[in-house]
């Protein structure tokens, strides 16, 4: 990747609290007043990992959209926020600015990863080719104090994966990338790779499909498996549809579909050998949440269908449904529905079998927005039937939404979200639950010293 200006690292600032971004998109000239909108510290599902448990210092590490807004109604721009939880005190510190993107929008949150030396790696996207997009890396292992600019580039939707002993394969999209192929789908999906993260190679297209396609991935040991749609034409991202799988083993030099057959790269035709569910047989629209595997090493993804992108319950049943391969074939199950498009979840797959979904399933304060109050769910016949355990949060003045999975998560640190109002801008507060979903805890708005203790809010 091509390096451009870089901007001064150093020792970072810290902010008093805890405060994620308001972010809007679209707007629907009804009730609902946007496509998407709310506390977006956590969105999109396209950037992940966004926390990392550590052992070696008992530490979950963390990156949000911070925001410079103290209130509702100041101009805000997107701050790149950084911190950690300490399992051993169960005390947050102060969390540190790496930097001010001079941006309202929250799809340029960034994401996180750490290498097998303990060092700290930020990688900052833009929305689009308008902004640069940064790589930061800590100047000390497990250290949140000082990162230097490794590199200034371009890239949107990270999702970087360092792979134990191999280096990073780093999947993401570039805007108008597939160009020199004679590609012209808006968005299309790269990949890149680095030895050590300074040097990267020259990125590679893995799809572009239509007018393009967004992607979820996950990572097990030296396996990366993606899980992504596509943007028929003419309409584009409005109507998403169709699941397809691909993986690799060897830091993306060769990339098979589920039954292992090596895939001919880049994929643009919307029949091809990757394909996992056409959704555009039933007529529905599909939005990808998540992507883990059960415990033979079979991929599993977490979606949500609607027949439109617009909001409200008109184009409801807005299913939940897991699509498992079952050695022979995709297998499609749904369990639970909720109000919007946008209700973002992640599944967990935990070494005894039990499936695991925290999200926000019942309707909140701002009905048929994004998100609502965080509901917590079990299957332990691999998604054939599940349990409603727990309402996670009740009552709540806030739309709650975009809870999202930890690599290599500690079952006290086992999701991570945001709140904030659905149809007109607020504050945002930053929440984390347990495995169990004893207790939800809410970030310290305001910090009077240096570390402070989360709030149980349950």
């Amino acid at each position: 990747m091509a390096a451009e200006t870089e901007p001064a690292g150093g020792k970072l600032a810290t902010d008093d609290g805890y405060r994620g971004i308001w972010y809007f998109n679209q707007p629907t000239k009804d009730e609902y007043k946007f496509k998407y909108s709310g506390g977006f510290a956590t969105y999109p599902q396209q950037h992940a990992p966004i926390a990392i448990y550590c052992k070696e210092v008992e530490k979950t590490f963390f990156v949000y959209g911070g925001t410079t807004a103290r209130r509702a109604t100041d101009k805000q721009e997107l701050l790149y926020m950084v911190s950690c939880f300490d399992h051993k005190t169960g005390l947050v510190p102060r969390p540190r600015i790496l930097l001010n993107k001079h941006t309202d929008d929250a799809h340029d949150n960034p994401t996180l990863q750490v290498d097998d030396r303990g060092f700290l790696w930020v990688f900052s996207p833009a929305h689009g080719t308008g902004r640069p997009s940064h790589i930061h890396r800590s100047t000390k292992p497990w250290s949140l104090d000082e990162f230097e600019c490794i590199l200034v580039t371009n890239f949107s939707y990270p999702q970087p994966w360092h792979l134990p002993g191999e280096g990073f394969l780093f999947l993401h999209t570039r805007y108008g990338g597939g160009k020199p192929l004679g590609i012209n789908a808006a968005r299309c999906l790269f990949w890149t790779t680095s030895a050590a993260g300074v040097i990267w190679s020259e990125p590679q297209m893995l799809a572009g499909i239509a007018q393009g396609d967004y992607q979820v991935s996950w990572r097990s040991g030296k396996r990366v498996a993606t899980a992504f749609d596509f943007h028929p034409q003419p309409v584009g991202l409005n109507a998403r549809a169709n699941i397809y799988y691909l993986e690799t083993y060897d830091l993306g030099r060769t990339w098979r579909n589920v039954r292992g057959e090596p895939a001919k790269l880049p994929l643009t035709e919307t029949n091809n050998p990757a394909l996992a569910y056409d959704s555009r047989a039933d007529g529905l629209l599909v939005y990808l949440k998540d992507v883990n595997f059960d415990r033979q090493g079979r991929p599993v993804i977490l979606f949500l269908t609607s027949k439109d992108f617009e909001p409200g319950p008109a184009n409801g049943p807005r299913q939940w449904q897991t699509l498992r391969w079952t050695g022979k074939e995709w297998v499609c199950l749904p369990f639970t529905t909720s109000g919007n498009n946008y209700d973002h979840g992640s599944l967990y797959i935990e070494a005894d079998g039990t499936w695991r979904v925290i999200a926000p399933t019942a309707l909140g304060p701002q009905p048929y927005n994004p998100g609502g109050e965080m509901v917590l769910w079990t299957s332990t016949d691999e998604g054939r039937t599940w349990k409603r355990v727990k309402q996670l949060t009740h009552n709540s003045p806030r739309n709650h939404t975009y809870a999202r999975r930890p690599l290599n998560s500690h079952p006290d640190f086992y999701a991570l979200w945001a709140d904030g109002d659905g149809r007109k801008p607020s504050e945002s507060f930053l929440y984390f639950t347990d495995q169990s979903g004893e207790h939800v805890w809410r970030l310290p708005g305001q910090m009077a010293g240096e570390f402070a203790k989360p709030e149980v809010v349950d």
